[in-house]
């Protein structure tokens, strides 16, 4: 079983002794993982112990109990806190209650009173952590979101966003599937008849809608419907082309069907077939556009886009949302992941029966975003393969597809292999313009890593990982070598006396000076400087 972990907090050792060795914290649950004599030391203790009870005194030297719950509970919000004092002071009761205390108890604390509490603070911690373990639960949740999900999903392929890149993981995340080999879309749109429109609700029709086309094709065709927005869409999935036809005169039926049962014109919308998830938008796009046309051929009946407009569209395999992809990996994807990403479009390209002309639009237009995206994180290309590339001269010269992917793989990796070496520059500067920071500034007693962040304009999550990946130790560690580092220094090379040096240091407080420059060395500065 796991045990929670508790640091207690208190200026007298003999009373931190006192409540360690008083109870048995493993027959309860807990372990006492560590202790302090300040709040300053349990907040160094906490970030590196991730305590789940702080117990603590109020009255101490350098920072007082509350002053140090409230930083705590910044750093670690579920904590729980336990405060005992020799002092019963209403104000702070009150401050106590305001932070969420557990208990509020007087100085000497009882062993038995304390072990109350603490079965307490266990049972609370017990049904949260319950809570958060009960996969049933959670699973219950999963299973009845699903659906949703998977309308989420269909939704975006439908809007045009870039989901189907990540087609295959979204199916395997959220365990549906969604491929086939041709796809086509449908639009419904409403309008109630009569004079009292107002007074019809449109969404309760829509979902008559649904149900009605759910009824209809089942058992028919593999089809997907939902309600969005005011229009009722349905995504069909066809084993083969035959089945274009079928779907059409279904939804020609459906209309008619709504029309005599909701009491409204019921028109849709048919967008042409497509052999894949990339062009679902544009059918899509194509049955809301057909719909539009029932201002020429009339109301409740299903409109093909193309027998409204026959002209034939070649579907868009080279757009600039397969570009945005590509460049996404090469800012941030791996050399297998980038390679991967290009492969595939290309063999998506081959099935597309793409024109020379498009394949050379698609080139140029690959290249300017490209140096666009070289430009963006100032790179110099001069003297690279990327400076001086004629897009029409190289198609022309290549003999297969897979060497088209083969050169695109080639010059993209240059790319990415400058922005990741750029990005890892930039974490050293970071690092190095942060340790000079602290260098010129560690004398100021307010240093603090929200001062460092805003002087080097970096959020202070981002910063905290980046420096202690460069450094190998936190802000605070650093910043307290750095101090101590110098305070022996000026011990050795001067005469100033060790409260002076303190201040010089960034300690407004000799005291506590002294306290950590003998847990640092071993040593108090007095007998230092014998």
């Amino acid at each position: 079983m796991d045990l929670y972990k508790v640091i207690l907090v208190d200026d007298e050792e003999e009373v931190r002794e006192a409540i360690r060795r008083r109870i048995n914290w493993e027959e309860i649950g807990f372990t006492v993982v560590g202790t302090a004599e300040n709040g300053e030391d349990a907040l160094e203790l906490a970030e590196n112990c991730e305590p789940d009870v702080v117990m603590t005194d109020i009255q101490m030297p350098f920072m007082d109990g509350l002053t140090m719950i409230r930083k705590l509970k910044e750093m670690i919000p579920d904590l729980r806190s336990v405060i005992f004092s020799g002092y019963d002071d209403f104000e702070y009761a009150k401050e106590a209650i305001r932070l969420e205390a557990e208990e509020y108890i007087l100085k000497p604390v009882d062993a038995e009173e304390l072990k109350e509490i603490f079965l307490r603070i266990k049972g609370r911690l017990d049904e949260k952590l319950k809570q958060r373990r009960n996969v049933e639960l959670l699973s219950k949740y999963y299973e009845e979101s699903r659906p949703m999900m998977k309308e989420q999903l269909i939704i975006g392929l439908l809007e045009g966003r870039e989901l189907q890149f990540d087609l295959e993981r979204y199916q395997n995340d959220y365990g549906f599937r969604i491929e086939s080999a041709f796809y086509c879309c449908g639009a419904f749109r409403i309008t109630p008849l009569g004079d009292d429109r107002e007074k019809l609700n449109k969404n309760l029709m829509a979902v008559s809608l649904k149900q009605i086309v759910a009824e209809r094709f089942k058992g028919v065709l593999a089809v997907e419907a939902f309600v969005y927005l005011d229009t009722v869409c349905v995504l069909a999935r066809l084993k083969s082309t035959q089945q274009y036809n079928i779907f059409i005169e279904e939804m020609d039926k459906i209309c008619k069907i709504a029309h005599k049962s909701l009491d409204a014109n019921v028109s849709a919308g048919i967008g042409r077939i497509y052999g894949n998830a990339e062009s679902i938008h544009t059918s899509f796009l194509e049955a809301k556009d057909a719909f539009h046309h029932r201002i020429f051929v009339g109301e409740n009946q299903a409109i093909c886009i193309s027998d409204v407009d026959p002209s034939s569209s070649v579907e868009d395999y080279v757009s600039e949302k397969q570009i945005r992809h590509i460049m996404r990996q090469v800012k941030t994807g791996t050399e297998a992941s980038l390679e991967k990403e290009i492969r595939d479009f290309i063999e998506k390209l081959k099935r597309s029966e793409v024109s020379l002309s498009q394949l050379q639009i698609f080139y140029a237009e690959f290249m300017v975003e490209l140096l666009r995206l070289s430009r963006g994180h100032g790179i110099n290309i001069g003297g690279t393969e990327l400076a001086n590339i004629n897009t029409y001269e190289e198609l022309e010269g290549f003999s297969s597809m897979d060497e088209f992917a083969d050169r695109l793989i080639k010059i993209t990796g240059i790319l990415r292999e400058k922005i990741s070496s750029g990005r890892m520059d930039t974490t050293k500067k970071l690092a190095e313009d942060a340790r000079q920071y602290i260098q010129d500034h560690y004398g100021d007693s307010k240093l603090s890593v929200d001062d460092l962040c805003m002087h080097l304009g970096v959020g202070a999550s981002y910063f905290s990982a980046v420096f202690k990946k460069e450094t190998g130790m936190s802000f605070v560690t650093y910043l307290t070598n750095v101090r101590m580092n110098e305070a022996q220094r000026l011990l050795d090379t001067t005469d100033e006396k060790s409260y002076i040096i303190a201040g010089m240091v960034g300690y407004e407080e000799p005291n506590y000076f002294s306290y950590v420059f003998k847990r640092h060395f071993g040593i108090s500065p007095s007998k230092y400087r014998q």
